[in-house]
C-alpha cells in the first residue's frame, strides 16, 4: 500500500497552532508532563463531531490514551452533547471541554490538531472537506460517503491539503483479515475466480411517520443536505444509551446494509484482490433486484465479486482454483487447512502492513507524517463498490464503470447518478462542497 507523506509535518502543525493561539491549552493534571503522560505540547489535541454510539466508543478509546487530549465535542442533540462534555471533563478532572452544536465552530479552533467524525453517513463529506481546509487530520467512520461524487471529492480534498486521514474500516487492523489477504495475494489458493461477501441489502426512501420533536435537538441541522421531513426517533433516538438509530435503512441518509457492512467486507475483498487504488469495471444486477442479493461486480482481470454468502457461510470467501479462504470477525479458515495456518515463506513477497490498532495507527501516522492503514482512497474506493451495487439494485441496469476516471462508460446517463438518485435536490447551504 502506498504510504505517501502528508505535506504538513507534525512539527510545522504545532508551530502553526502555537502561533495562532491566543492562550495556552489548559491541562489540569500533569501540566508539565511526566513519564506516564507527555507534556501538553507533545499531545495531539482532538475534537469529536457527532456523539452517537460509535463516537462514544471512539471517545472512550482516545480518553484512555496519554498522548492525546480531547478539547471539544460537537453534537446537534443537546442531551448527547452535554453527556459527552461531562464525560471528557470527568476523565480529565477539569471543566475545559467545549460543546458545540455546529461543527464549523469546532473546526475553526486553532488549538485542535485533528477531528474524529462519526455522524450519520449523509453528514460526512462537509466536515471532511472543511477539516481538510483547516489542516486538521481526520479519522472518519465508514461508510465514508453517501454518494460516489462525495467519495472522489474526499480523495481530492485530502490530497490537496495534505492531512492524515484514517477511514474507520477497522477490520484492516485485525489479524485474521490481514492473514487471509496475505494468503490470497501470495497465490496460496491459486488464481482467484470469485469473492463472496455477505452483507445487507440496499436502502429505501424514508417513509417514517411524524413523532413529537425531541427537546433540544436541532432537527434542521441533523437533516443537513437531506430533504426536510418530520422528526422520527428511529432516525435520532432520544437519550444517550438507547438503541442504535436506524437511519441506515433510508436512502436520504445512507446506503443500507450494502454500505454499512459492505464498507467492511467489500473493503476486505478489495484488499485481498490488491485493488485499493482501483475497482470493478462492470456491475451486473440479479434477475430479480427486489431480492436484495446477487449483484455481481466484474474486475478487469475477470474476477467476480458476488453479493451473498458462500456454502452457508457469511463474511468474506475468496474462491480460487486451488482452494478457499474464509474470513469473518474472529473467524479464519481455509481449504486446504494449511493455507492460513502455515507462516509465510521467504519466497512469498506480499507482506501487508500490520497495524497496532486502528486508533493508534492513525495517531502514529500523524506523528510519523505518513499514510495510515486505511487512508482516504481506500475508504473511497471501497464505499464506491457499495454505491455501484446499490445503483444496480435501484435501477436494475447493467453498468460499466471506469474506476480510473471515476465515471460510467455505459449507460452514459448513469453519470447523472454520481451524486445519488434523489427525490429532491440537496438543500442549501449543503450543496456538494468545493475544495
Amino acid at each position: 500500500m502506498s504510504r505517501r507523506n502528508a505535506s504538513l509535518s507534525r512539527r510545522d502543525m504545532l508551530k502553526a497552532s502555537a502561533a495562532a493561539m491566543a492562550l495556552p491549552t489548559i491541562i489540569a493534571r500533569s501540566a508539565l508532563g511526566s513519564a506516564e503522560q507527555p507534556a501538553p505540547s507533545e499531545r495531539l489535541t482532538l475534537g469529536f463531531i457527532g456523539m452517537g454510539k460509535q463516537n462514544q466508543y471512539h471517545l472512550d478509546a482516545f480518553l484512555r490514551m496519554k498522548d492525546v487530549h480531547v478539547l471539544a465535542v460537537c453534537e446537534v442533540d443537546t442531551t448527547r452533547r452535554n453527556f459527552s462534555v461531562e464525560k471528557v471533563n470527568k476523565a480529565y478532572e477539569n471543566t475545559d471541554c467545549a460543546g458545540y452544536n455546529d461543527y464549523r465552530e469546532l473546526i475553526a479552533r486553532k488549538d485542535i490538531d485533528a477531528v474524529v467524525i462519526a455522524t450519520p453517513d449523509h453528514w460526512h463529506t462537509h466536515p471532511i472537506v472543511d477539516a481538510c481546509k483547516a489542516k486538521k487530520h481526520i479519522y472518519c467512520e465508514k461508510p465514508l460517503t453517501l454518494t460516489i461524487a462525495e467519495a472522489k471529492l474526499c480523495i481530492d480534498a485530502v490530497n490537496k491539503y495534505g492531512v492524515v486521514f484514517q477511514t474507520g474500516s477497522q477490520q484492516r487492523s485485525s489479524r485474521e483479515f490481514r492473514i487471509a489477504c496475505e494468503a490470497v495475494r501470495n497465490g496460496r489458493i491459486g488464481k482467484i475466480k470469485q469473492v463472496y461477501a455477505a452483507v445487507g441489502g440496499p436502502s429505501r426512501f424514508c417513509d417514517l411517520p411524524e413523532e413529537p420533536m425531541e427537546p433540544g435537538l436541532d432537527w434542521n441541522m441533523w437533516l443537513g443536505q437531506a430533504p426536510m421531513r418530520p422528526y422520527n426517533s428511529v432516525l435520532s433516538p432520544r437519550g444517550v444509551h438507547n438503541h442504535f438509530p436506524n437511519w441506515r435503512a433510508y436512502r436520504e441518509y445512507s446506503g443500507g446494509g450494502m454500505t454499512d457492512w459492505g464498507a467492511h467486507h467489500f473493503d476486505i475483498a478489495q484488499w485481498g484482490l490488491g485493488m485499493d487504488d482501483s475497482g470493478p469495471v462492470e456491475v451486473i444486477p440479479p434477475d430479480d433486484p427486489e431480492k436484495g442479493q446477487g449483484v455481481r461486480w466484474i474486475y478487469a482481470n475477470g474476477v467476480e465479486l458476488i453479493h451473498g454468502g458462500y456454502e452457508g457461510r457469511g463474511g468474506v470467501n475468496f474462491v480460487g482454483t486451488d482452494g478457499v479462504v474464509y474470513v469473518d470477525r474472529g473467524k479464519l479458515q481455509s481449504w486446504p487447512d494449511e493455507v492460513v495456518k502455515e507462516p509465510l515463506k521467504d519466497s512469498e513477497k506480499v507482506r501487508l502492513y500490520e497495524s497496532p490498532g486502528h486508533h493508534r495507527d492513525w495517531l502514529n501516522a500523524i506523528r510519523e507524517n505518513r499514510q495510515p492503514i486505511c487512508p482516504v482512497e481506500v475508504g473511497a474506493r471501497s464505499v464506491t463498490v457499495c454505491h455501484l451495487g446499490n445503483l444496480a439494485y435501484w435501477t436494475g441496469k447493467r453498468l460499466k464503470w471506469d474506476p480510473q476516471n471515476w465515471k460510467f462508460v455505459e449507460p452514459a446517463e448513469a453519470n447523472e447518478w454520481l451524486d445519488g438518485i434523489r427525490k429532491e435536490p440537496r438543500r442549501d447551504p449543503w450543496q456538494l462542497p468545493t475544495i
